[in-house]
Order: C-alpha cells, then sequence, then structure tokens
C-alpha cells in the first residue's frame, strides 16, 4: 500500500502526517522548530527527519509516493550547501523525491482546493502572496521586522510601547494598553498613579531596547485585550493594522480578482480584533481561514500521487 506524506516545519515546532489514498491517517510525528533560519541546518533538517520517521512508523519508506515539506526559511536551500544537508537527510530516511515549499502554500492548501488565490499571513511577522496553480508566486510585504511586517504580532507590540510612551510624554490617563505594557516591562509599581512619569518612560525605552527586537511581539496580545475593553489607544491600533495587511494581500491580486483569500496565524484569528477589521474590509471576497498547514501539505502530496481528486485528510 502507497503512502504520501506531509510535513509543516515552523519555527517552534515541525509536525508530519503520513496518508493514504482514501485520505486516512496512517502516522503522525513530531519534532522541534525546523526553520533553518533560526536553527543550525543541521539540526532543521534532522528535526524534519525525525518527524516524518515518526509519522512512518512501521510503514515501508520506499512506498512513500510523494512527500511534501512546508517550511518556513525554505529560501535557506537555495544555498547549494544547505540544500545538501536536507538532500541527505531525505537519503537516510530512504524517501524520494521531497518537494519543500514555502510555509504559505501548504496554509494555503488547508483551506481551499482552488489552484488561484491569494494568503495572507500575520504571526510573529507577516507576508501576503499570490498563489497560481497552489504555488506562491510572488509576495508583497515580508521584509522582517526592520523593514516591514506590518500588522504583525512584532508590529502591534512595537506599536503598543510607542503609544504607552506617548502616553508618558504627554501626559494623560494610563488605559488598560498602557497599564498593561507598564506592567509587563517593568513590574505593577510601574502604575502606580502617583509614579514619577519621566523616569517610567526612560526605563520603559531602555527595556525595549536591551532585547532582541522581535521580543515586542510578546506586547501585542495585550493591544488585542485593550480593544475588548474599549480602549481607544488599542482601537487605534488595530484599526491602523488591519488595513496595512489588507493593502498588503491586495497588492498580491490583480483588479477585480475574485479568487479566495486564505488568512493564516494567530493575529488574524477570526475573535480577535485585527482578523474581524481584515475580514469586514474584504467584504466581498471569499475569506477563509486556514485550518492546519500539515493537513495542506498531505493533500498536496495526495495531489502530486494520486491526482486532482485525491480526498482530504481528516483533522486529527
Amino acid at each position: 500500500m502507497t503512502h504520501v506524506i506531509g510535513v509543516d516545519a515552523g519555527g517552534t515546532s515541525t509536525r508530519a502526517i503520513a496518508v493514504d489514498a482514501s485520505g486516512a491517517v496512517l502516522g503522525t510525528g513530531r519534532a522541534g522548530g525546523a526553520n533553518p533560519n533560526s536553527h543550525p541546518p543541521s539540526e532543521a533538517a534532522a528535526r524534519i527527519a525525525s518527524a516524518i520517521a515518526g509519522a512512518l512508523g512501521g510503514l515501508d519508506p520506499a512506498a512513500t509516493t510523494a512527500c511534501v515539506v512546508g517550511m518556513a526559511g525554505v529560501s535557506k536551500l537555495s544555498d547549494p550547501a544547505v540544500a545538501e544537508i536536507f538532500e541527505a537527510a531525505w537519503k537516510d530516511l530512504g524517501i524520494s523525491p521531497v518537494r519543500t515549499v514555502p510555509d504559505p502554500e501548504v496554509a494555503y492548501a488547508s483551506a481551499t482546493s482552488a489552484p488561484d488565490g491569494s494568503v495572507l499571513v500575520a504571526g510573529t511577522g507577516s507576508i501576503a502572496g499570490r498563489v497560481r496553480g497552489r504555488r506562491m508566486v510572488s509576495t508583497a510585504g515580508g521584509y522582517g521586522w526592520l523593514l516591514g511586517d506590518e500588522g504583525s504580532a512584532y508590529w502591534l507590540g512595537r506599536e503598543a510601547v510607542r503609544s504607552t510612551l506617548d502616553v508618558l510624554s504627554r501626559g494623560g490617563e494610563l488605559g488598560p494598553l498602557a497599564r498593561s505594557v507598564l506592567t509587563e516591562a517593568l513590574g505593577p509599581s510601574a502604575v502606580d498613579p502617583a509614579s514619577d512619569r519621566a523616569p517610567l518612560r526612560h526605563a520603559l525605552v531602555t527595556s525595549a531596547n536591551s532585547e532582541a527586537p522581535i521580543r515586542l511581539a510578546r506586547f501585542a496580545p495585550f493591544v488585542s485585550e485593550a480593544d475588548r475593553e474599549g480602549d481607544p489607544a488599542a482601537d487605534e491600533i488595530t484599526t491602523r493594522a488591519a488595513a496595512l495587511l489588507v493593502t498588503n494581500v491586495m497588492a498580491a491580486r490583480d483588479p477585480g480578482e475574485t479568487t479566495p483569500i486564505v488568512l493564516v496565524g494567530s493575529v488574524l484569528s477570526p475573535e480577535g480584533p485585527v482578523g474581524r477589521k481584515v475580514r469586514a474590509e474584504l467584504t466581498g471576497i471569499e475569506a477563509l481561514t486556514s485550518t492546519d498547514g500539515v493537513l495542506g501539505a498531505a493533500w498536496l502530496a495526495a495531489v502530486e500521487a494520486y491526482g486532482e481528486d485525491a480526498p482530504r485528510p481528516a483533522p486529527s
């Protein structure tokens, strides 16, 4: 009996599933993060191999007719030396061929069978992509924290700190967002009304600059929480975030295009304020929510092996 394998390899975790021609999940495997931009390539390859081995279990690797790996940081494999490390891992597993694709492609495939459309990702970072034939052929945004990542968790966290600094500089009452930011960064005593604001301002700047910039993403949940509490500062931030994200995804589309847009990532959760505002701005366009990237990867592999009528794997 033949089977296919799908893998979703992210920055913090890697999951793999083996699926047969009926769409039944035969095995699952898990491992740590495998983004070769944030982990040594040899470690990333080993983790993906470990997840695949777990999914195979007692299955014959030689019966694997297709394998699709959706990988954050897949561009790293354009370096021949890095690609060789991954090729060696596939060879050791005894499976071939293995197709590595950007993780937004498997996220897109998890939500729709449509070959053409767009994908909008907003997690720690953000990127929008044009999808043709289930391949991401061009992108908008995605330049990283220094040059872009508009509307992402990093961006939301940075804006939360900036908004708090503005309140400390200009006076006025500390709202829910500012209180949460100060408590997280400096401790509960920072929100004492009797506290001198000038030292607080300097301390917050020092705190934010003492850590890796991407750590600002930890303030993003406070923006959503404060928005739900009716904080005008948080509402302004989430409204701008939604507008920036929509601008990017529309830039990845042709004028008047009617294909679906797949929304991916924690910031775009339907329950969150940014996700709700993005969906409101996309009224009239089919906006779908990515379910599970590993299911998308497995289905792409199944299409390669069994054709367009391949059933979708069921969520476990």
